[in-house]
């Protein structure tokens, strides 16, 4: 057998790099390194990374994830996929596994350890109707659901579980399993805009002109310009590690679609979308501009490129 070849096979197939066995390429090294790692843990050492030695290897990455954080000058800051770091530009960011983080609670998601790696097609965007992140949290937990991310007041930026795994956030397996979620803080009715000023927070803005599958909404709260700006962030962090494009779905004069998509929650649709958008019964987030708001990250990211290739 060529253990090579095989490896580089597993490799694509599961999700892993050299780098887990602390080398760099396909090759005698790795081999030996492999076999070095199953015998330590009392696996036949064969050099071989196949699925027993690829469980048993993402489970020992997931329960110590902060020892394999890299020591990048550069980026602060990670999202995690598959068991792998990729960075996200925002200082505000904490992970479950550190202190002040939130944790999806076993049993709540769709739990895919060891397995290859999840295609992820779409990310869907929600508000929580709760006070703050942690309420979020608290209440999913009672529920029984999860979600990946959740944004607070401040910004604040909370990974709840690998994105590996399917979190229950959009209504059905059919939704859950290609997809990845965020709930953004917002009590959403205007008589919880007392505790926002009282809290310290400040005023939110008030949205009075949102539609969603045909009806115009009542007013309602809005989302702080830091978590607009945070929800950025994300979707370029998302964008990176997964290659889910700038994509959402639009209407015929090329604005953000307002209503439910069948191509989103039955298709091969891959983007960015609310939740309104995959359930005729949702409305979050109406008044979220996904078009306008993705047009000014890819805008960002095209003037930053011009200016390093200058």
């Amino acid at each position: 057998m060529d253990k090579h070849f095989y490896n580089e096979a597993s490799s694509k197939k599961l999700g892993w790099e050299p780098s887990w066995f602390g080398e760099k390429y396909f090759d005698d090294k790795l081999v030996r390194a492999i076999k070095k790692w199953q015998k330590e843990r009392g696996i036949t050492g064969d050099g071989l990374c196949g699925p027993m030695t690829f469980r048993r290897l993402w489970t020992e990455r997931q329960a110590n994830i902060d020892d394999y954080k890299p020591s990048d000058a550069y980026y602060s800051n990670y999202i995690i996929y598959n068991g792998e770091f990729h960075p996200i530009e925002w200082d505000k960011f904490v992970l479950w596994s550190e202190k002040g983080g939130h944790e999806a609670r076993r049993g709540n998601y769709y739990d895919y350890s060891g397995r290859p790696k999840r295609k992820i097609r779409y990310f869907v965007n929600h508000w929580d109707v709760c006070l703050s992140s942690k309420s979020t949290q608290s209440i999913l937990d009672r529920r029984g659901i999860s979600v990946h991310f959740l944004i607070d007041n401040d910004g604040t930026i909370y990974q709840t579980l690998d994105l590996q795994h399917a979190a229950w956030h959009a209504g059905s397996s059919r939704t859950n399993r290609p997809s990845v979620g965020v709930e953004i803080t917002n009590a959403y009715y205007p008589k919880y805009q007392d505790w926002y000023v009282k809290n310290g927070f400040g005023e939110r803005p008030i949205i009075d002109d949102a539609w969603v599958h045909g009806e115009k909404l009542d007013p309602f709260l809005d989302f702080y310009p830091e978590q607009i700006e945070a929800v950025k962030a994300l979707w370029k962090a998302i964008k990176g590690a997964t290659g889910i494009p700038y994509e959402t779905p639009t209407s015929q004069f090329d604005k953000t679609s307002t209503k439910y998509e069948q191509e989103v929650a039955y298709g091969s649709f891959t983007g960015f979308v609310s939740h309104y958008h995959i359930s005729k019964g949702k409305i979050d987030c109406a008044g979220l501009d996904l078009k306008t708001l993705l047009d000014e990250v890819k805008y960002n990211i095209d003037i930053l490129d011009t200016v390093k290739n200058k």
